[in-house]
């Protein structure tokens, strides 16, 4: 049999089979990253159990139900200064509990939180450019993946590590600005606007924007840009709440800023919490080291990371090496992550220092580490683009593995999915009652009971029920309009005794009824409600 001799086009129909294969793979590797950091999200969010975090029991679950059920003109307060804070962002997780079976509605609820390593795979692949090799980028999705309080918030209420979705994105686009740069800078601010309308504590990040946005290309039209856009995101997210915050309560950002908003409702001070805040100058330097050595201030349980740490230190050498050598080892875009990094860490520190509220920042840890390694082995000579990559590769997957190894997160409680929370109600609450809260995490017992009770908070010391204001006049209004029930209490199995609350109203708990137990949502924790009777 006589053989065929190839010609040009057997030759090119044989090439283009590997070509089409290799475009085929190119095309499913963001396919495979994005799939495996969400069932990488949702699968830790099984193996922890069901999320019952202290936030959750007092505001996060209320807010929403209270919004739904019209409770806002009828309650006073049930979780204290949280009660106005903005509610939008809880909806998603409310409907995946109360809709899906569970364990499936949190678990889809991690696999968005999951995101954030795609994500923050695509971040480092930007800002590493030409060192972005498979390994390096696995290094910082590796880092990423450990961070105590990104791990500590998967699965759960916490919206900061799903609003690290949009403030992240928005870091990213300044940084790729250069080709489209209006809509680049409109989509970032709208995008970091949006984050910060949902939740406040995210102006750390739109600071960390400003600042990196001037060492843009055009400074000031990239400043223009931004802020434009993220007005109409803070707008689009947080301005209707803000006008029904303001016309309840005086204050649009109730009960935040009230010595420059004045509301009659509460003391006319900026009410802030800085149980967590650095005293002076060298404890705050120190915060990176406390919390790689396990000292966990900035959060209320234990944690550690060296994330912080590693990226000081290597701040530290990277200055040296400019100076020594009197010549730039980092680009204008290295320069720009810095900076957004820096500033927002400083804003963050200034105002909160709550590690929640750091998501974003450990999670840019990753990025930062891996590209601060690579200028600092480029500018030692450790890998030069004609030669191998391993040096680098081995480096950064090494400190990598350090990292994370020694990453212990913190745990805002959880109960096994099994012991899904279904509290089941005493005869004696089977009527609906009004209710004096003497606590907090409390008012997730709400949606429990009969929908016609009442809830008044008199325990928060943030927000304490003025004489004469809006709450104190609901109170009163509603001790003229008995419900069924009667009038009763609610505390926590073992706190402090604080009926002397109720004295104002001139009522006492009635000691010759028995008080009614209510188990809790946090496992070996016990709710209890005494009836009250009028003070003698």
């Amino acid at each position: 049999m006589l053989q065929r001799t190839p010609n040009a086009a057997d030759l090119s129909d044989a090439m283009s089979v590997p070509a089409a294969a290799g475009l085929r793979g190119k095309a499913m590797a963001p396919v495979a990253i994005v799939a495996g950091s969400m069932l990488l999200g949702a699968l830790y969010t099984f193996t922890m159990g069901q999320d019952i975090n202290w936030d959750w029991q007092n505001y996060h679950e209320y807010n929403v139900w209270a919004v739904l059920n019209g409770r806002y003109g009828v309650d006073a307060v049930p979780p204290g200064f949280q009660t106005y804070f903005n509610p939008i962002v809880y909806f998603p997780v409310y409907y995946l509990r109360h809709v899906l079976p569970s364990p499936y509605g949190l678990m889809i609820l991690g696999a968005v939180h999951g995101l954030n390593l795609a994500l923050i795979c695509l971040f480092a692949r930007v800002v590493l450019r030409e060192a972005a090799t498979v390994a390096v980028i696995a290094a910082a999705v590796v880092i990423a993946a450990f961070g105590p309080m990104t791990l500590s918030e998967v699965g759960t209420s916490f919206s900061d590590v799903l609003l690290a979705l949009p403030v992240i994105g928005g870091f990213l686009l300044i940084l790729v600005a250069d080709r489209r740069p209006a809509a680049c800078y409109l989509l970032a601010g709208l995008l970091i606007g949006a984050a910060v309308g949902l939740k406040l504590t995210n102006v750390v990040y739109a600071v960390g924007a400003a600042a990196a946005v001037l060492a843009a290309a055009r400074p000031l039209r990239a400043t223009t840009l931004l802020a434009i856009g993220g007005i109409i995101g803070a707008a689009l997210t947080g301005g209707e709440w803000c006008l029904i915050t303001w016309r309840d309560t005086g204050n649009p950002i109730f009960p935040l800023f009230n010595a420059v908003f004045q509301s009659r409702e509460v003391a006319a001070v900026n009410l802030m919490d800085a149980q967590f805040m650095p005293h002076g100058l060298l404890d705050a330097l120190a915060y990176p080291f406390y919390w790689l050595v396990g000292d966990h201030r900035g959060a209320e349980h234990p944690f550690r990371d060296a994330r912080f740490a590693v990226v000081t230190i290597l701040f530290v050498l990277g200055l040296l090496v400019r100076i020594i050598r009197n010549s730039a080892i980092l680009t204008r875009r290295d320069v720009q992550l810095v900076v957004m990094f820096t500033v927002s860490y400083l804003a963050w520190l200034g105002l909160f220092s709550i590690q929640r509220y750091a998501v974003v920042l450990e999670l840019l840890c990753a990025p930062l580490i891996v590209v601060l390694l690579a200028r600092l082995a480029a500018s030692a000579g450790l890998t030069w683009p004609a030669t191998s990559s391993l040096p680098l590769n081995a480096l950064t997957l090494t400190v990598a593995a350090g990292i994370a190894l020694w990453s212990q997160p913190a745990d805002w409680w959880h109960r096994p999915w099994s012991e899904t929370y279904r509290p089941k109600i005493a005869a004696e609450l089977a009527q609906p009652a009004t209710y004096f809260i003497l606590g907090k995490p409390l008012a997730y017992i709400a949606p429990q009971l009969p929908s016609q009770s009442r809830f008044y908070q008199l325990a928060d010391i943030g927000v304490p029920i003025v004489p004469g204001g809006i709450f104190g006049q609901r109170i009163h209004a509603g001790l003229q309009a008995p419900l069924p029930g009667g009038v009763r209490e609610l505390h926590m199995r073992g706190e402090p005794d604080r009926s002397a609350l109720l004295d104002r109203y001139g009522l006492a708990i009635d000691r010759s009824r028995p008080c009614v137990s209510i188990e809790g949502a946090r496992p070996g924790t016990v709710l209890e409600s005494c009836p009250l009777r009028t003070a003698q």
